[in-house]
């Protein structure tokens, strides 16, 4: 895969050098260049922001270099990629739509991003408009809070797309067990030793009854989604949960319909604990 990244601070992803990300750039699996608008500019203060049309506060990108350093993307990208492909481009925004796993999971599949980091105010909106004319695009949000710029929600973004790309993770089964994978939260994780600061492991996980251990974890897994993300347990199928699941759901006052779950009767005692 290859990815490009638009920011006025490229110093702020040498961290892509590190881990498994880094490994992947030293292999080749992963492609990663880094652009500044700055190189883009004409003027000797390298303006890439201005004051915004109709007032108001902090400042807006300008759309001149931004567009110029896209240009160049497209260019440096089709110099070594087949002539057919084109580039997604995601500008990560408050006003965007949420980046889910599931939008990890499609993008993965791309062989070309391209992510344009705003700061201030954001990038003109013409530059979005004129992409959009030549790439698919995507505004995307990490969250309901604003961030300084979109360096650390592209950080983010090329976390959780590049360790789906085929190569990038040694043990592929680690990424079928993950929160938000199967629609809902992770089960709680232990390794040795098996009792610390009177605290003991689970005993169902050193009993070395898979059977057991992968219900227990479902359990514990539809337990802690119905406790910290209960809109999860709405969007939930029914079709994908057996007796023990419903029983569980029950348990915790989750009712199946015709296309999710509702809440009924108040918890049982105890129904939360993990």
């Amino acid at each position: 895969m290859r990815i490009d990244i638009v920011s006025v601070f490229p110093e702020y992803f040498a961290v892509l050098d590190v881990s498994l990300l880094g490994k992947a750039r030293e292999q080749g699996t992963l492609d990663i260049a880094v652009h500044d608008p700055r190189e883009f500019t004409n003027d000797r203060h390298r303006t890439v922001d201005d004051t915004p049309y109709g007032g108001g506060a902090g400042m807006v990108m300008r759309p001149e270099p931004w567009g110029a350093a896209l240009d160049h993307v497209l260019a440096c990208g089709g110099a070594v990629l087949p002539v057919h492909e084109v580039p997604r481009l995601l500008v990560p925004s408050p006003a965007g739509r949420l980046f889910t796993q599931e939008l990890a999971d499609e993008l993965s599949r791309e062989p070309w991003l391209v992510l344009a980091c705003g700061r201030y105010e954001g990038i003109d909106q013409r530059v979005v408009d004129d992409a959009r004319g030549r790439m698919r695009v995507d505004e995307v949000s990490m969250g309901d809070y604003v961030l300084n710029g979109g360096e650390v929600a592209a950080l983010a973004i090329i976390e959780a797309v590049g360790r789906l790309v085929p190569g990038v993770v040694g043990n592929v089964c680690s990424l079928a067990e993950e929160s938000h994978v199967a629609g809902l939260l992770e089960a709680p994780a232990y390794t040795k030793p098996a009792s610390w600061r009177g605290r003991e492991v689970p005993s169902v996980l050193l009993s070395g009854h898979h059977g057991r251990v992968a219900r227990w974890r479902r359990q514990q897994s539809l337990r802690r989604t119905a406790r910290v993300r209960p809109d999860l347990i709405l969007r939930l199928d029914p079709g994908s949960c057996d007796a023990d699941d419903l029983a569980v759901l029950g348990e915790l006052g989750w009712l199946p319909t015709g296309d999710g779950f509702a809440r009924g009767l108040p918890p049982g005692p105890g129904a939360v604990a993990d």
